[in-house]
């Protein structure tokens, strides 16, 4: 006959609802001394028999009558004890004890599709249709560059407006491309992690091969928005294809992945200006890249503490974890660093005072309260200011447009 605690230790193995108040990052090196104790606290003693008949481990001899008696006595006598503390084979850092109900998923755009539409579904948020946010993030800096470029070469209204719907466009089909290869990339990790588990390929609604073939019509998509632009920009576009496959990568080697991200989410600096101007003017653009990639680093900073206590679990570095406790210090010097250069790009390229007082002074005014205000233990605040930042890229153009209409249109 197997004893109570040998009971116990296997439904800690196969029931998720043995465990409610402690989560243990890896339950297979809990020891059944622990089980029996500490599982008594969360199960009721007089349900011990019927619980374990359940499974078939008792018979009704007399023997097996007496080791439950002394079992049961002893899990009484233990929870006594350890109910409150955990076994010490078991780390501190290996438990959470929730502090409150996890919050019930909010309804998306997706949840509202109709009947007919139901099986794009996983494709849809294979993209994150229903976040806009990756795509305003990478938008704003291709908006910046197209606007001060035509302020430069003071080009009529018609060239910005059509060039900004284009990349508009464009941004929407590769930032979706470039999540298909991330999750692509990290289906076994995301399904380790609580906030993204439930991404399709990770939760198995598309396998591998689909969401391969989606990611071929993704890039199709990209290259007939591309090929609207001058040969140079066609080349110069393509070049950034290297920045975002090897994004997802960067994840498992380096504690700076975000590095890798602000490089690629800013490619567009060059790229707007390059595809209105004919060529790129790096003396004006280099500085505008390297601010957006601080700034880019930055925002991503905030959104990878989200995370950051199940990237341990899956194995995933981030620069979250290489300044657990210097990340405001981190976010502020970067801060600083990206409204410097936007006032150096400004000028460079002779933008006028309202580009000074809204683009660089709204910059430098959300960035300060940004570094000051985000709690970083706080997964709903760390995603409500890295949204911010679409506001703030929103709020940097307005500056930029301006400016070109005063310094252009007013003329």
């Amino acid at each position: 006959m197997l004893p109570i605690s040998s009971c116990l230790a296997s439904s800690a193995r196969t029931s998720s609802s043995s465990l409610p108040y402690y989560r243990l990052f890896n339950a297979t090196s809990v020891s059944h001394r622990y089980a029996s104790s500490s599982l008594s606290a969360t199960r009721p003693t007089n349900s011990i028999s019927a619980f374990c008949a359940s499974r078939r481990l008792f018979t009704s001899t007399p023997r097996s009558r007496q080791i439950l008696s002394d079992e049961t006595a002893k899990v009484k006598i233990s929870s006594t004890s350890s109910s409150s503390h955990p076994h010490p084979s078991v780390i501190p850092s290996e438990i959470i004890e929730p502090k409150a109900p996890v919050p019930t998923k909010t309804q998306s755009l997706l949840d509202k599709l109709p009947g007919w539409a139901k099986p794009a579904r996983p494709y849809l948020d294979l993209m994150r249709v229903d976040k806009p946010i990756g795509t305003l993030l990478l938008f704003w800096p291709c908006a910046w560059s197209i606007t001060i470029a035509s302020t430069v070469n003071q080009l009529p209204i018609t060239t910005p407006l059509w060039y900004l719907s284009l990349f508009a466009t464009g941004a929407w089909i590769m930032r979706g491309a470039g999540c298909t290869i991330n999750d692509m990339w990290d289906a076994k990790m995301d399904a380790k992690v609580e906030r993204t588990r439930t991404r399709p390929i990770a939760a198995g609604d598309i396998t591998h091969f689909q969401a391969l073939t989606f990611l071929g019509a993704q890039l199709s998509a990209g290259l007939a928005v591309l090929t609207q632009l001058n040969w140079y920009s066609i080349v110069l576009g393509a070049s950034s294809l290297s920045l975002v496959i090897l994004y997802p990568f960067m994840k498992r080697i380096t504690y700076y992945p975000q590095v890798i991200f602000g490089l690629t989410f800013n490619w567009g600096a060059f790229l707007g200006w390059s595809a209105v101007a004919g060529v790129t003017d790096w003396a004006i653009t280099a500085p505008m890249y390297v601010g957006g990639v601080a700034w880019g680093i930055a925002y991503d900073l905030i959104y990878a503490h989200q995370d950051k206590k199940d990237d341990v679990l899956a194995g995933v570095k981030s620069m979250a974890l290489r300044f657990p406790d210097n990340s405001r210090t981190v976010i502020a010097t970067l801060s600083t660093t990206f409204v410097s250069l936007l006032a150096l790009t400004g000028h460079l390229a002779g933008l006028g005072p309202l580009y000074y007082m809204i683009s660089v002074g709204g910059a430098a005014a959300h960035l300060a309260w940004q570094a000051i205000t985000v709690n970083f233990d706080d997964r709903l605040d760390c995603w409500k200011k890295f949204c911010s930042n679409g506001y703030l890229g929103g709020l940097i153009w307005l500056g930029t447009a301006a400016n070109y209409v005063h310094q252009v249109l007013m003329i």
